[in-house]
């Protein structure tokens, strides 16, 4: 129900990963009326593996954290995730309120032993292929502890979604050198240095999409975080605005758009945002997946993707196993 869209996305979405996936169970959470609505005659089609949830209540996408775990109990997004928490479904993928969703899943499924807070991890265009990167918003404040935290889960998650043995793990600073950086992040990475990840150093902005170190991982406190994931969401907008006005000028502009046309849709598929959507809440005893709420039937449907990747994969239990064994190395050393 959430998202700037609701069902009229995630619904068409859903059914593209059933039609994908002759493996995937879903379980649709929210207003049953509307859903079947949407669902028409696709609901016979794939009745063994499709469920429907009532949910009488919706988070609206500007509600307030607090209330909406205080008063909205029987919400769509509070039941999807009680559904993961009581073993009823192996994640939850939701576009609806980012700070709800967090909260919730925070309260329901509470952490992993050994994490003080839970992180945003997403994957970003690079000129390698893709990075890494979190934390992308859910600590505005943290310390050189966190980041080491984040460092662990992240490397573990990539370890496993992409078959990496030995991430490379870069800590965003806003020079490579070891002088630059404020007293958090230098402490950071002092911890990193002594840990058994594969810690290659500190890495600049241009990291998160061009820079010259190769880097399957980079952490960074979610503040900056943040910015700088809605600074590359804007430019590459900025870039497919500015070439398709180029483009449009005038007859010879549009002939010279034909012809290029091929590398134009090689390259806007490289860098489209629709196909890195979705973000793990890294942290929690359960799998929690949050795509973009102004997601179009592409971009979720690649948030669901995620999500069945992570179950394959066995995320959770690893980055668990993961967590306790540094803590135990730590206590030992």
């Amino acid at each position: 129900m959430g998202g700037d869209y609701g069902p009229e996305v995630t619904i068409p979405a859903s059914l593209d990963r059933l039609k994908n996936n002759p493996d995937l169970k879903l379980i649709l959470v929210g207003d049953e009326a509307v859903i079947a609505q949407h669902l028409a005659q696709n609901r016979d089609e794939y009745r063994e593996r499709l469920t429907i949830k009532h949910a009488s209540q919706c988070v609206a996408m500007d509600e307030s954290p607090a209330k909406a775990l205080k008063n909205k109990k029987d919400s769509s997004m509070r039941i999807a995730i009680n559904l993961v928490h009581d073993g009823y479904a192996d994640a939850c993928v939701s576009a609806g309120n980012t700070g709800a969703l967090m909260a919730t899943a925070r309260f329901v499924l509470k952490m992993i032993p050994g994490i003080d807070r839970p992180a945003i991890i997403s994957t970003l265009p690079t000129i390698y292929g893709h990075t890494h990167a979190l934390d992308l918003g859910a600590n505005v404040d943290c310390t050189a502890e966190h980041l080491f935290q984040f460092a662990v889960m992240g490397a573990e998650l990539v370890k496993a979604v992409e078959n990496i043995e030995n991430p490379r793990v870069g800590l965003l600073n806003i020079g490579e050198e070891d002088v630059k950086g404020n007293e958090q992040v230098k402490a950071a990475a002092k911890l990193l240095e002594n840990s058994a990840l594969n810690y290659i150093g500190y890495v600049e902005g241009d990291s998160l999409n061009a820079g010259n170190i190769k880097v399957d991982l980079i952490v960074v406190d979610g503040f900056v975080g943040n910015v700088a994931l809605k600074s590359i969401e804007g430019a590459a907008k900025m870039i497919g605005t500015a070439l398709k006005d180029a483009f449009s000028k005038n007859s010879l502009t549009k002939l010279a758009g034909l012809i290029v046309y091929p590398v134009l849709k090689s390259f806007r598929k490289r860098i489209d945002p629709r196909l890195y959507n979705g973000a793990s809440f890294l942290g929690l005893r359960g799998l929690v997946i949050k795509s973009h709420g102004g997601a179009d039937i592409l971009a979720f449907r690649t948030a669901v993707h995620l999500a069945e990747i992570e179950i394959k994969k066995d995320v959770i239990r690893k980055i668990s196993e993961q967590v306790e064994k540094t803590l135990a190395m730590r206590e030992t050393a």
